[in-house]
């Protein structure tokens, strides 16, 4: 399995008026099609596939929500190709599969998400590296 593309369609940011207090903040990654391309721009045994995708970011209580929608072209093996393809028709994908096109968007769109948090100055979806003085405390008391 190889990517041959990646690319974002849809960006959306969004401040909403909320309370402040307590926050949670959860993301979903939900696939919204499978599909052939049928101009085959491979040679051999491999079928090129599209996968399109939604990775949202909400927050609870409602100060914002992120929206990011785009799509992957990976290019299988001809036998895969036919699998995954019969198997999304019933909605399923073999768990190995959607580890791997989990994987891809995750890896993409996090840091995607991240930059736009950034830039709206939101609270991060995932907890950021911190440094701390913890070793130079513990040499302090001994």
């Amino acid at each position: 399995m190889r990517i041959l593309g990646f690319n974002f369609s849809k960006i959306s940011v969004e401040r909403l008026k909320g309370k402040q207090g307590e926050l949670s903040v959860n993301s979903n990654i939900d696939i919204e099609d499978i599909e052939e391309l049928k101009d085959n721009i491979l040679k051999g045994e491999e079928k090129p596939i599209q996968i399109d995708f939604i990775y949202t970011v909400k927050y609870d209580p409602e100060i914002a929500k992120i929206d990011l929608k785009g799509t992957i072209i990976l290019s299988l093996e001809e036998q895969q190709a036919k699998d995954t393809l019969r198997d999304w028709k019933k909605k399923k994908l073999p768990d190995e599969f959607r580890n791997v096109v989990f994987n891809i968007i995750l890896r993409k769109a996090t840091i995607k998400a991240l930059e736009l948090e950034d830039e709206m100055n939101l609270p991060t979806h995932m907890p950021m590296p911190v440094v701390s003085n913890e070793n130079t405390e513990e040499k302090k008391e001994k």
